[in-house]
């Protein structure tokens, strides 16, 4: 199907330099001209002596290409007013104004469900298309471009916080072909992102059962050891069991002492945490949002610390920091005091364990799971089991010997799903701006039942280190990453 479009028979010059040549039947219009803006002013709170609501937030629109019922909105409260300015439409689209990257501006999402109580929040622009001109289906995929994308990111005004002007978002040009066009653009692209979707999807299952096959061969190893015949003793902890008789078994407390050191000038090497990577730097992850405006007064780690994000700890948002560089305040900082004894490498492999993380779990206090938080003292008490070092490095050789496949295997998936988003990304471009012709291919398309929320813009579960860096603008200044 794809391999069969073909350019539109006729072209003419659009006038708009980065737009170049489009069908010759198409017009292009400013944003202004094909829909209206809402720009919302409706905050977080609940006030006495207004109307209850639902709130559709900025992480809303950033984690989520459609706006539907599933959600899980904000409650607040709104004046009457606002609810009859900013309440929902089907057909609307949202994008995000304002941001601390200057390319998280822009992003849009199509909202499918109408609701008296749904409305738009603060730091999101309402765009509603006229009537008779333009799809709100078709506007959702034309912003989706890079055509599109690029005019946003070149108006968005900023240092450390970036934002859109009402004019520079009004006079943003849009590709607009005829209602009949537009719905048959909608019709091929939903079509060709469903089967990318499904072979995503497909790939990150597989990625999910290839960490699971890699976590049981870790915790096998740094649980029982590498010799099955070895006499066990009891560790004393009913969560951690038994234990090769030879090893040993003490608080962290013995291993680790908590360090506050804090940055005076905030440019070292901004680091971030991740259950998957390990501490990092910042700036080799797909985080951009929401970092803050200074970082002095950061607290400084070294190579060897254990750095544990402390709202994250649940989900193993911890690791052994392999450079010297900050990390945000809200994090826990624990420096080596037996570093020959206790490797930071298996350190590392063990304390993101299972087991471990359920210990977190359990330890941490607050009121739901985005609240809780892991503080100093209560992980100092968790037992970490020591093996002698020298059967440390010999675990960690096999370990790194026994994974090596399996982490090519998911190296491997994770790339043909980066390919397949550049791709869609690409075909989207070339559609909505007539460089392809889908016409005839979109009359010949079956059709297909509407499909629940794609588990790809579901981030907190299968990109929890994006989900994690998700804070509103403005919220504050401690980032909550990943």
């Amino acid at each position: 199907m794809i391999a069969d479009l073909k350019p539109y028979p006729a072209m003419k010059d659009s006038g708009v330099p980065w737009l170049g040549k489009v069908p010759e039947h198409w017009e292009v219009r400013r944003l202004r001209n094909t829909a209206e803006m809402r720009v919302s002013n409706v905050d977080k709170h609940i006030n006495d002596g207004e109307v209850p609501v639902r709130l559709c937030n900025y992480v809303d629109v950033y984690k989520n290409s459609r706006i539907r019922h599933e959600m899980p909105f904000m409650r607040a409260s709104a004046s009457l007013e606002e609810i009859a300015r900013f309440r929902l439409e089907y057909g609307d689209v949202l994008i995000t104004k304002d941001s601390e990257a200057w390319n998280d501006i822009g992003v849009p999402a199509l909202v499918e469900v109408p609701a008296d109580d749904l409305i738009c929040g603060y730091h999101l622009a309402l765009l509603r298309p006229l009537i008779k001109i333009l799809l709100g289906d078709y506007l959702f995929r034309a912003l989706q471009s890079t055509s599109l994308a690029y005019q946003f990111h070149v108006e968005a005004n900023g240092v450390t916080r970036y934002g859109l002007s009402h004019a520079a978002i009004k006079s943003v040009w849009v590709p607009l072909p005829s209602i009949p066009e537009q719905a048959a653009i909608v019709r091929f692209l939903d079509h060709v992102d469903r089967r990318i979707r499904r072979y995503i999807r497909a790939k990150q299952k597989l990625i999910k059962l290839l960490e699971e096959q890699k976590q049981a061969i870790i915790h096998r190893a740094v649980a029982r050891g590498l010799d099955p015949s070895v006499r066990l003793k009891p560790s004393g902890v009913e969560w951690l069991g038994d234990v090769p008789g030879h090893w040993e078994v003490h608080p962290a407390k013995y291993f680790y002492r908590e360090v506050d050191d804090r940055s005076e000038t905030g440019t070292e090497e901004l680091l971030s945490v991740s259950h998957i990577t390990g501490v990092t730097p910042r700036s080799q992850k797909n985080i951009t949002m929401f970092m803050a405006i200074s970082y002095v007064g950061h607290k400084v780690c070294k190579p060897g610390d254990l750095v544990i994000n402390t709202m994250w700890a649940w989900m193993a948002a911890l690791g052994v920091a392999r450079q010297t560089g900050i990390v945000s305040p809200s994090y826990g900082v624990y420096r080596p005091l037996r570093p020959t004894t206790l490797l930071g490498a298996y350190a590392d492999l063990l304390l993101r364990t299972k087991p471990y993380v359920s210990e977190y779990v359990c330890r941490s206090t607050g009121i739901r799971s985005s609240r809780l938080r892991l503080y100093p003292e209560q992980f100092l008490r968790i037992r970490i089991v020591c093996p002698p070092a020298n059967e440390q490095r010999t675990m960690l050789e096999r370990l790194s010997a026994e994974t090596a496949d399996t982490e090519k295997a998911i190296a491997g998936a994770q790339r043909e799903i980066s390919l397949l988003r550049e791709y869609r990304t690409r075909l989207i471009a070339d559609v909505v701006t007539g460089k392809v012709d889908v016409r005839e291919s979109a009359a010949r398309l079956p059709e297909e039942a509407r499909e629940p929320q794609p588990p790809e813009d579901i981030e907190a579960a299968e990109h929890a280190e994006e989900f994690m860096d998700a804070r509103e603008p403005g919220d504050d200044n401690v980032e909550a990453e990943a």
